[in-house]
């Protein structure tokens, strides 16, 4: 159903990713989603540039990703977890309020993929993605199967410069353009 295309005419060009779990349970020892998209990256030929849980409270998800978003040498964010509907489930509502650029086909792509996998439970999550400055952010479900479905079905592809016809590693060197 996706259609994926990768040609060796150019050089893969590792990032550096920052992965962030929101949860109220969750520690570094028991974030088996965090550690999965860890592994999933670092395996794709990318390098972790951090790592941490933080609860579900909107300044501690924010004051986590604006600190990583602040680092040069940070490409990309990804945070796990938050994105439902339960009262405690506030991602989307600490990230996105700091996009520059929203990104609504992630969402929408997200969506279509998990929907193949999960069917209609697809839509109990409020995955989102955007720009904060020149820094990637999304925000993905806290379920390893969400993470994976998000890295294997969109974020591998479009996070890796030999993806055609375009990726976002392309763009990055223009993102500071006015």
């Amino acid at each position: 159903m996706f259609i994926t295309a990768r040609f060796d005419d150019r050089e893969f060009r590792p990032l550096s990713i920052a992965v962030l779990a929101v949860s109220d349970t969750r520690t570094l020892e028991t974030d088996t989603s965090g550690a999965l998209l860890i592994s999933m990256l670092e395996a794709d030929g990318h390098r972790c540039a951090g790592r941490s849980v933080v609860p579900d409270d909107v300044q501690a998800i924010r004051a986590a990703v604006q600190a990583w978003v602040a680092d040069p040498q940070v490409d990309v964010v990804l945070t796990t977890g938050g994105t439902g509907f339960s009262g405690r489930d506030v991602t989307p509502e600490a990230i996105e309020p700091l996009f520059n650029k929203r990104m609504d086909g992630f969402s929408v792509l997200f969506h279509q993929y998990s929907a193949t996998k999960i069917g209609t439970s697809s839509i109990q999550s409020r995955a989102t993605a955007g720009l904060i400055g020149e820094t990637f952010v999304f925000c993905l479900p806290g379920s390893r199967g969400a993470c994976r479905d998000a890295w294997e079905g969109i974020l591998r592809d479009q996070l890796d410069y030999r993806h055609k016809p375009c990726n976002f590693v392309e763009v990055m060197p223009r993102l500071a353009e006015r």
